[in-house]
């Protein structure tokens, strides 16, 4: 089985070209761009929605994506357990659409961050973190909100339902307010919805597949997908 990869493309989306790279001429899996104002999700075993500035980020960080025509083909095919992952403001599009919990907000420093970040693995028994073998794993962001915030109720029911999936750290692991870049509550950098298929996460995988790049952690989520996959 070969998996192939949806890529929805939003006006101002930027990061589209990079998923798409990473999973077909990186990877060798199929895939193919979804135009926002189409409804055919093309047969895709996964729904990547990209990083950038989707609609410029007017009104707010991926408010105005969210009612393009696709989303409501995104939307039924995650509530049938379709798998999506929603990268930097894909991660932005899925919680206006509430296919995840929680909001983002400007960054605790009001500056555009860019830089590799150490992510801790909070959960290892998903569909999108299986193959991970390491316990912390860098890869970069590039965002001006990717501050999630949430109430307390939201926060506990995510870390009682393991959906916290990835969370700032220093090189060692250790969760401190020091390797949080964005001000994220409990140092959040991506969870997923309560049945477990659909991923939000801030840093960028896609960046990070290409050994040319001196960084192939990325690679192990999409290769979490394919073992799965070919399992189910």
């Amino acid at each position: 089985m070969k998996l192939k990869f949806g890529i929805v493309v939003f006006p101002g989306s930027n990061c589209d070209h990079d998923a798409y790279y990473a999973v077909s001429k990186t990877l060798n899996y199929d895939a193919v761009f979804l135009w926002h104002k189409e409804t055919d999700l093309q047969n895709s075993d996964i729904i990547i929605l990209p990083g950038g500035f989707s609609y410029g980020d007017y009104l707010r960080t991926g408010s105005i994506a969210r009612f393009s025509p696709i989303m409501n083909s995104v939307i039924e095919f995650a509530k049938k357990g379709g798998l999506v992952i929603g990268i930097c403001n894909g991660f932005q599009i899925l919680l206006e659409a509430g296919l995840l919990p929680g909001v983002m907000l400007k960054n605790k420093s009001l500056k555009f961050i860019c830089k590799d970040v150490y992510l801790k693995i909070e959960n290892k028994n998903t569909v999108f973190t299986s193959s991970v073998k390491k316990d912390i794993i860098k890869i970069p962001i590039a965002h001006a909100e990717g501050n999630y915030f949430a109430d307390e109720d939201t926060l506990k029911s995510l870390e009682d339902n393991s959906q916290i999936v990835f969370k700032y750290s220093s090189p060692e692991g250790i969760i401190s307010e020091e390797w949080n870049p964005n001000g994220s509550k409990l140092n959040i950098a991506g969870i997923t919805n309560k049945s477990k298929n659909v991923l939000g996460m801030m840093p960028h995988p896609e960046r990070s597949c290409d050994g040319i790049l001196g960084n192939t952690n990325g690679t192990f989520i999409f290769r979490s997908l394919e073992e799965n996959l070919i399992t189910i």
